[in-house]
């Protein structure tokens, strides 16, 4: 019985996967960039995403620390501040130490790992002024 043979087989094989490009599609590099085995792993270390989070984890600590012994209003003036202090920022190609933002921080007076070999002078990668700044303002 040939016809029973064919429904069988039409009815196992799905064809849901199957788009307007064909079933040899694949990624596509120019809309979603390379595909890295990297950004599909978990962290190597349970610490990993403590240090991640390190600095929001203190500040929060701190923010809650200031508001019990100062009220409300601390905390809520150093947020503004800082802010105030993020949205001052050089173009786009110029390297900004924000020491503004170290100074509301208290980091000023201390050597950290990425004072010494974090040094963007340095650096492999400069990008094109004028690319950038289009990037930054929306026109590309």
């Amino acid at each position: 019985n040939s016809r029973g043979a064919a429904s069988l087989l039409k009815d196992s094989i799905s064809f849901t996967g199957v788009s307007a490009a064909g079933l040899f599609e694949g990624h596509d590099r120019l809309r979603r960039g390379f595909t890295s085995v990297k950004n599909e792993l978990l962290p190597s270390h349970p610490l990993e995403l403590t240090e991640k989070n390190f600095q929001l984890n203190q500040d929060k600590t701190n923010f809650a620390t200031l508001r019990n012994i100062q009220g409300i209003h601390a905390p809520l003036k150093l947020q503004m501040e800082f802010r105030a202090v993020k949205q001052v920022q050089r173009l786009p190609f110029l390297h900004s130490s924000n020491m503004a933002m170290d100074i509301l921080r208290g980091n000023d007076e201390c050597i950290g790992f990425e004072d010494i070999l974090n040094d963007p002078s340095q650096s492999e990668v400069m990008g094109e002024p004028h690319m950038m700044m289009e990037h930054k303002l929306g026109l590309l």
